[in-house]
């Protein structure tokens, strides 16, 4: 059977590095095309809308594999977090999302916020974008700290009432239920999540919100665009971008070990949020108008937001948690594999901000 898991693993990796090539060879492919049905007028809608709705789907479906791969842990005895390829592909989707933070969204960000139709005060006074992305990295520790304070005494408060709970029963009934509550013991506390499950709760739960807001606006972005020569690359380069991020996203739902509901709930609700955002902003086409002031500041300051989380999550709750990790740190061969594959997902994003 070992032998079998391990088959499975090996071919996992291969396929995984093929899925990393080719999503990456698309945009290359698609962003230098000038053959003769891509003569496209920079107004024709009709061929825009067709896009889109490429875009929406090829999206959706990649989000959705992206998100769930972490999940088949069960199935693939490789995706496992106590494995050394857990480890790698984790510091590759970590790389994807700190490179989202630094090489796409915050500059969107600046931008937006330093266009010239805004007027110089008060957003000329003051460099609203790196002082919006630290605060909200600052309210974003806060917000992690705060949860897993509350989480743990949650979790302890839980504890010392049913030992407490055992102890009254003891008393009460005598030895034979003495015996019947210790035999119970291990089960009543087995139910209550440990530090580390809380954490990884908190993670995910934060991480999503992040990646969830630059999504939405990323597909409200693509859906009011009436240019097809701006969509065409997008919709490859999204594809890749939806795919690692919802990988990442993924692990930390994975380790955080829900229940099935809240899997499903939470995996669903990333897999929509940008074909959501395109479709809203396919309804909005004729009314939204990108360049004007209120849709510059809105979509800015969203965006300088989700950047401070991003890079914040990155960095403190994926990257460091992972490479200060006894088992990394034990090994030099896992440290190297986990800091090259951190290094590929991080340029692989940054590559395709020339398309997106």
């Amino acid at each position: 059977m070992s032998n079998i898991q391990q088959r499975c693993g090996h071919s996992f990796t291969w396929i995984f590095l093929f899925l990393v090539l080719l999503l990456l060879i698309i945009p290359l492919v698609l962003g230098d095309c000038t053959c003769e049905e891509d003569k496209e007028e920079p107004g024709d809608k009709s061929l825009a809308v067709k896009y889109k709705v490429a875009a929406l789907a090829s999206i959706l479906v990649a989000s959705a594999i992206g998100v769930s791969i972490p999940m088949l842990g069960k199935t693939f005895p490789a995706l496992r977090p106590e494995k050394d390829f857990f480890f790698i592909i984790k510091a590759f989707a970590a790389g994807v999302i700190l490179s989202t933070g630094f090489i796409h969204v915050l500059p969107d960000a600046f931008d937006k916020l330093t266009s010239p139709r805004l007027s110089d005060h008060p957003w000329g006074d003051l460099p609203f974008t790196g002082f919006v992305a630290m605060i909200s990295a600052i309210g974003t520790l806060m917000v992690d700290s705060l949860a897993t304070a509350y989480f743990n005494k949650s979790h302890f408060k839980d504890k010392d009432q049913v030992v407490a709970d055992e102890e009254k029963v003891e008393q009460v009934h005598g030895d034979h239920l003495h015996l019947h509550t210790h035999a119970t013991h291990g089960h009543a506390h087995g139910s209550i999540p440990s530090t580390d499950l809380l954490r990884h709760r908190v993670i995910s739960q934060v991480l999503e919100i992040g990646i969830v807001v630059h999504s939405v606006i990323i597909g409200i972005s693509l859906g009011a665009s009436e240019s097809p020569k701006t969509i065409r690359p997008l919709i490859a380069a999204l594809t890749f971008h939806q795919f690692f991020e919802g990988m990442g996203l993924g692990g930390c739902i994975y380790q955080a070990k829900f229940k099935i509901k809240a899997v499903i709930i939470m995996a669903l609700f990333f897999s929509l949020t940008t074909p959501v955002g395109i479709a809203i902003g396919l309804a909005i086409t004729g009314a939204y108008d990108e360049n004007s002031p209120t849709a510059l500041i809105v979509e800015g300051i969203l965006n300088a937001a989700s950047a401070g989380i991003l890079i914040y999550m990155s960095l403190v709750d994926l990257l460091a948690a992972d490479f200060m990790n006894s088992r990394i740190q034990g090994s030099g061969r896992l440290q190297f594999g986990a800091s090259v594959s951190l290094l590929l997902g991080a340029g692989c994003m940054s590559l395709l901000a020339k398309w997106a």
